[in-house]
């Protein structure tokens, strides 16, 4: 009998090593919220940076808009009302030649006028009243598109994971905007397309913010800060 060789090979350990935490150097077993926290101000410090500008066009735009629809509704109200006047004016003075041979009295034109007057604040009041609607029609045609997850600048932005600098080449054409390059959105006063914002596409550790359909040159966006954590 031969005794059979047996090549004992150990097996490999795993070593599992979270990191602490990045703000206040906790232990990772401890869980704190730092890290979320301080990825929350991040956000808004971008989203500030990035999408105020487009915001402000929106609600510019929007205003702009609703303004002129309210100001012709109020126009075409007042219209009518003033016809209807004339001829009420008109019927209290044929009235008057008719059975008094003499122009209508002063109080009966006084209080046509004064009927007049109610009205036409009772158009302006209802006029007003609509804004709400208005406005949030305008909202609606809006639309902000985010790009495909298959996307280049999606799947590989132009930022050097090891340096944290901005790779030097750009996609070919300008393209969609990226992460580095920002959100683009055209600053014209024709009708947006008609549509609502899209729904939001599947969890993701860090989602960018929503690049408009536009175009809007804004040059470069401003250096981000040192460090987005909060101070303690």
């Amino acid at each position: 009998m031969y005794t059979r060789d047996y090549h004992y090979k150990p097996r490999k350990s795993v070593i599992r090593m979270d990191p602490d935490c990045a703000i206040c150097h906790a232990p990772a077993s401890l869980a704190c919220d730092c890290e979320a926290k301080g990825l929350e101000v991040a956000v808004r410090q971008a989203e500030a940076r990035m999408m105020q500008s487009i915001y402000n066009d929106i609600r510019s735009w929007v205003r702009a808009h609703a303004q002129d629809y309210i100001l012709e509704y109020f126009r075409l109200l007042t219209e009518r009302r003033k016809t209807a006047h004339a001829a009420h004016l008109e019927n209290i003075t044929a009235h008057a030649y008719r059975y008094y041979h003499a122009p209508p009295h002063p109080n009966e034109v006084a209080n046509a006028q004064a009927a007049l007057k109610r009205g036409i604040d009772e158009d302006w009041q209802a006029s007003v009243q609509r804004y709400p609607e208005v406005l949030e029609y305008f909202y609606s045609l809006v639309e902000l598109t985010l790009p495909d997850d298959n996307e280049q600048a999606v799947k590989d932005p132009p930022l050097s994971a090891l340096s944290g600098q901005r790779k030097a080449q750009r996609r070919p054409g300008g393209g969609a905007p990226t992460i580095a390059s920002g959100p683009s959105y055209a600053h014209e006063r024709e009708a947006l397309p008609r549509g609502r914002t899209p729904p939001p596409l599947e969890p993701r550790r860090t989602p960018g913010p929503p690049p408009s359909r536009r175009s809007y040159n804004r040059g470069p966006p401003p250096p981000p800060p040192t460090s987005y954590f909060p101070p303690y």
